[in-house]
């Protein structure tokens, strides 16, 4: 297949096949656009997430051809939130969204990408190469074969940790000051506590981070958390700074959690300079990235992905003001649902107000039942 990818020009080249990537193939695959998406990673393969899938998400998904999760890929209904901070806990309805292995949602949206005319790389690393003439090389490597491919347009979808920007002029990305790195673990299902009901979230904060738990179809219990960088190196490692936190918070115990193989991403908070550079568009989380509440990362991919596909896919030839567009749309798209989040987190970081307000919603749940659909169920 590498050589098949090095004998053409490629209409646009999708490095990344998560959310954003998938999302941004499958558009243009849609609407007739030669299209070849390469990812690092063997699938289907696992990923650290909050593996919560909104109503925004769901919505976005139905368009790309991916109906009914919940039939098809094994998903679970979420109907409740349950917070819980300094031992006070609050239960509060949810408008909506699934809980879904990233396993199975990037292997379903590769699938249907696929079935549209994508060809897919998988297990093969990219590296941009110059721009000539009216396409942009990508150095491609798969194993002990390396090639050439040519584009007209790369979409860079490689996510948070990704690397195929660092030499990209004017495209270098910066962490906010006491930004926070996510990490998680999957909990086979005989060996989780019983306590954790599926259909719901569950979300204990606490001095140093968050943590979230989710059920799978199958069981499985998710465990992600966002986790100050210091105070999880003085804990120990990021299973005992997680134990701390559902301890304190007064969340169910689960056995040896601190001595599983926790994996972990780049710093959560960020921001890319520019969005766009010679004939490239960066997206999804490679595109900058706002600690999240739950549920909101995917959705804020799959529609940077579908976005962004719209305007190459409308454009005749490429042009420096494509990037020019890309920024205002995903600053529309993304600037108000991202700023929500900002706003929720501020209060998550403060363990004393966070226990505050668990408190307070305790006693009158109807209250944080607003701020809930605005984030979880906002389309824009």
């Amino acid at each position: 297949m590498l050589r098949r990818a090095a004998a053409r020009v490629w209409d646009v080249l999708v490095v990344g096949a998560g959310p954003a990537g998938g999302a941004a193939a499958i558009t243009l695959a849609s609407h007739g656009a030669s299209l070849l998406l390469v990812d690092k990673a063997s699938f289907p393969r696992w990923k650290v997430c909050g593996c919560c899938v909104n109503p925004s998400a769901l919505a976005t998904l139905a368009r790309l051809g991916v109906e009914d999760p919940a039939r098809s890929l094994g998903a679970v209904e979420l109907r409740k939130l349950r917070l819980a901070a300094g031992g006070w806990r609050a239960t509060l309805p949810l408008p909506g969204g699934v809980s879904l292995s990233r396993e199975a949602l990037d292997t379903e949206l590769v699938r249907v990408a696929i079935s549209r005319g994508t060809e897919f790389l998988p297990g093969t690393r990219a590296v941009l190469g110059e721009t000539t003439g009216d396409v942009r090389l990508v150095r491609l490597q798969r194993g002990d074969e390396t090639i050439e491919a040519r584009a007209r347009v790369v979409l860079a979808a490689d996510g948070l940790g990704g690397r195929l920007l660092d030499d990209e002029p004017g495209m270098n990305t910066a962490a906010a000051p006491r930004s926070r790195m996510g990490c998680g673990v999957t909990l086979d299902r005989d060996s989780v506590a019983n306590q954790y009901e599926s259909g719901a979230i569950y979300m204990a904060c606490g001095v140093g981070g968050y943590v979230g738990l989710v059920r799978f179809g199958d069981g499985r219990l998710d465990v992600a958390a966002a986790l100050d960088p210091v105070l999880t190196r003085a804990a120990g490692g990021p299973g005992a700074a997680a134990e701390a936190i559902l301890r304190s918070a007064g969340l169910p115990h689960i056995h040896n959690l601190a001595s599983l193989d926790w994996r972990g991403t780049a710093l959560l908070t960020r921001r890319r300079a520019r969005l766009g550079g010679e004939r490239l568009l960066a997206i999804g989380d490679a595109a900058g990235y706002v600690e999240p509440f739950t549920g909101e990362g995917i959705a804020w991919a799959l529609a940077s992905g579908e976005a962004a596909a719209g305007i190459v896919r409308r454009a005749s030839a490429w042009s420096a003001s494509q990037i020019d567009e890309w920024e205002s749309v995903h600053h529309r798209l993304l600037g108000r649902r991202q700023r929500w989040c900002r706003a929720v987190t501020m209060v998550l970081r403060r363990a004393r107000l966070a226990t505050a307000a668990v408190a307070v919603l305790s006693t009158a749940p109807s209250l944080g039942r607003p701020l809930v659909r605005r984030i979880m169920a906002a389309t824009a």
